[in-house]
């Protein structure tokens, strides 16, 4: 218990780090000031109260099964992504690490908790699937959509008859220009997509 105490105050005033300890109850036996600074948006600690109160609703089962399984594996630290209140509608994503803490008797006494915030890792990798997505359909749009108008322009000119009356030359022509206007405007999109609009 006595290394407990070290770890935390020697975390208390990390910018970078929130630890918490929840008791058996569910509640914040302690919470260090960056969490209160974080995630406490009535003012006051948050100590005392329950922990499901800065979670996303969705999250709160996760924060229990891992916390369960702390307390049936009290060696073993166990992690969890859970998206916390922001105090102005939204969320931050956050990564922790849960581990037992227990009694002079073995007897578990409550979830230490360490953890920091992970939004802007979370926000790139989501950035990331975004343009990856723009990719792929950059490419579907160009093996298919761009071969469509390509392919028509290179049969109209293996159609191409030196001997070929006028009509036949205008109506040829007609075809090449709408196959090259079908494929400026393929063009075109793709260049929209790529730039994001």
């Amino acid at each position: 218990m006595q290394s407990v105490a070290q770890t935390i105050a020697l975390l208390k005033s990390s910018q970078f780090f929130y630890t918490i300890v929840v008791d058996m109850q569910g509640n914040y036996s302690y919470v260090s000031p960056s969490y209160d600074k974080h995630f406490s948006f009535l003012g006051g600690s948050l100590n005392g109260k329950q922990f499901e109160t800065t979670l996303h609703p969705d999250d709160r089962i996760i924060c229990q099964e891992v916390g369960t399984k702390a307390i049936q594996e009290p060696t073993q630290v166990h992690q969890a992504t859970l998206r916390k209140h922001d105090g102005k509608g939204g969320y931050i994503h956050t990564q922790w690490e849960f581990r037992s803490l227990q009694d002079t008797m073995n007897q578990p006494i409550g979830v230490f908790c360490i953890g920091y915030n992970i939004t802007a890792h979370v926000e790139s990798q989501d950035l990331a699937e975004i343009q990856t997505e723009k990719l792929n359909e950059i490419g579907l749009l160009q093996a298919h959509e761009v071969r469509r108008p390509l392919a028509n322009i290179k049969g109209l000119v293996d159609m191409f008859d030196p001997n070929a009356t006028i009509e036949e030359l205008f109506q040829l022509k007609q075809m090449l220009q709408d196959s090259a206007e079908t494929l400026d405007d393929i063009v075109r999109s793709i260049i929209e997509k790529s730039a994001g609009k």
